[in-house]
């Protein structure tokens, strides 16, 4: 796979999908530094990291569903693909959903939301989209 961010969200949207209480992905220090923001945010509720085979890790990702049962992530969307890479400078940050919404944006600060992106005046490379 190309894009290990877009596998990683593809799973989690079709894990949720399919009601499924957990899903795995392949580790990477940057995949799970966007789970750290999707916990920190509510949106999962929690992440472990495992060592499957010598030196071979993998993310274990366990979902978050309301009390009625639907998926507390309604919309997450890719948005920097690696055809097309989107930066954004601090004034082009836009809320997502009239800021109900989050932006997950790579910046030299570290990933970080586009709420606290816009506190600390740093712009980056907008990774995804999730309400």
């Amino acid at each position: 796979m190309v894009d290990s961010i877009a596998d990683m969200l593809t799973r989690i949207r079709n894990g949720q999908r399919a009601c499924l209480f957990d899903v795995k992905s392949p580790y990477s220090k940057f995949r799970e530094s966007v789970l750290k923001v999707m916990v920190d945010e509510g949106y999962i509720a929690s992440y472990q990291v495992a060592e499957v085979r010598d030196k071979i890790k993998e993310i274990n990702i366990k979902l978050k569903y309301t009390k009625e049962g639907k998926p507390a992530i309604s919309e997450i969307k890719k948005i920097s693909k690696p055809g097309r890479r989107y930066y954004a400078s601090v004034s082009d940050l836009k809320p997502v959903y009239n800021n109900m919404g989050i932006a997950i944006i790579s910046t030299p600060a570290g990933v970080i939301t586009d709420h606290e992106a816009r506190k600390k005046c740093v712009g980056g490379e907008v990774i995804c989209e999730i309400f």
